[in-house]
């Protein structure tokens, strides 16, 4: 039997746990906002480890908790050395989004029908979990000779940018590793994506009466002027096109806004909030300086308005970094393998926390169970699902692509 046989059969054989596993982290809710997520840790250790796993318990202190806007994280780390070589970290997340409205069924009930669970994170990204604990366990009972280390990385705050999760992790000098992959949900591999730039803008006016609105200075006014200026400017960012497959054009959207006293007031208050994608060849202190310096003339000739800017938010680009075509080598001769296809290798328009490890030049990218698109899997939607098939499938992706990278 050949090495890869040798694996594969290793999954295959406890595929049907590895299904159940997924249900029982289905079942326990760990949703992101409110972010008390520290239970759900604590039983997934427990799960791990009647695997057969040692699992390392990390906390977060409650302050470096508290600035995420979250209650309570701990992450979770494995790790088992087959010999002397590199250190290959699989990263995933089991904090997820509140289920919202319009499901089938119980979004916690991790329902299997048709060859589909269907349940809150059961494709974002408890599907990762498993994936990456079964494809360990598999190399481990194989007994392929491997050089080097792998490492699973199980945190809990994607949902809220990843600096107490992976960005902890690192900062605190718990991991060190050498190449990471992280939570992905479709067939392809992921080497880069958009980053993110949360502005909050005040525009403060005077109130008056609306029998005499001349007496007051409008602060809806100003508001409205400065989103004209933006919406003229957001329908020329499709020209500012990324050279990564798959990213496509920076953008923006205003998606809160709020402001006034009364329907009889003229406004003294509004308040909105920006949210601006960067494509990776884009710079975030630089485009932060293009939406104040916007805001800023369009309200320049307004007397008596004036504008508060506060970054709420800014994640940087995942971009390419020397070392991705390795794994990406790895993963695509691992798909050939188990799906008899070529593997793509592209950007993704979202953003994650697989950014944390290129920020440290370490060579990352994103690939896990899914369909072709999150939007098949409805991610962050009602009726969130996967085909069971894909699971089956990443999982020995997964795991032959690290026996390449750790081949001995």
């Amino acid at each position: 039997m050949s090495n890869d046989d040798a694996i594969r059969a290793a999954i295959l054989a406890r595929f049907d746990e590895e299904v159940a596993f997924l249900a029982a982290l289905v079942r326990h809710p760990s949703d992101n906002p409110p972010g008390d997520c520290a239970p759900h840790a604590a039983y997934t250790a427990g799960l791990l480890e009647a695997l057969g796993f040692t699992v390392e318990r990390h906390p977060v202190p409650d302050e470096a908790v508290r600035a995420a806007g979250m209650i309570s994280a701990t992450n979770l780390v494995i790790r088992h050395r087959f010999g002397d070589g590199p250190v290959v970290a699989l990263n995933a997340h089991g904090d997820v989004v509140a289920p919202g409205e319009g499901w089938s069924s119980d979004p916690y009930g991790a329902e299997v029908r048709d060859g589909r669970m269907y349940g809150r994170g059961a494709a974002v990204s408890k599907s990762d979990f498993a994936t990456y604990a079964f494809a360990l366990l598999a190399l481990r009972a194989s007994a392929v000779p491997l050089a080097g280390t792998v490492e699973l990385h199980l945190t809990y705050d994607e949902e809220t940018g990843g600096l107490i999760g992976p960005g902890w992790l690192l900062e605190q000098g718990i991991s060190r590793p050498d190449y990471a992959i992280s939570a992905g949900f479709a067939y392809g591999v992921t080497i880069a994506h958009n980053g993110c730039l949360h502005l909050e803008v005040i525009v403060r006016g005077r109130s008056a009466h609306a029998a005499r609105p001349e007496t007051g200075v409008d602060a809806l006014a100003g508001a409205t002027a400065i989103l004209t200026t933006l919406y003229a400017f957001r329908s020329e960012l499709p020209a500012r096109m990324s050279a990564v497959p798959g990213i496509g054009h920076a953008n923006l959207n205003v998606g809160l806004i709020s402001g006034g006293i009364n329907t009889n007031v003229v406004p003294d208050k509004v308040t909105f909030r920006i949210d601006r994608r960067m494509i990776p060849e884009e710079n975030p202190q630089a485009v932060e300086q293009e939406l104040r310096d916007l805001i800023a003339q369009a309200t320049a000739a307004l007397p008596g308005i004036s504008t508060e800017v506060t970054q709420i938010l800014v994640v940087r680009p995942m971009a390419v970094v020397p070392g991705q075509e390795r794994l990406v080598s790895a993963l695509a001769e691992a798909a050939a393998v188990v799906l008899g296809e070529d593997m793509a290798a592209e950007g993704t328009p979202i953003y994650c926390d697989a950014r944390l490890y290129t920020e440290r030049g370490i060579p990352t990218v994103l690939y896990g169970a899914g369909p072709r698109t999150m939007l098949e899997a409805n991610g962050h939607r009602a009726d969130e699902n996967l085909a069971l098939d894909d699971l089956k499938a990443a999982t020995q992706v997964v795991a032959l692509a690290v026996a390449r990278l750790l081949a001995a």
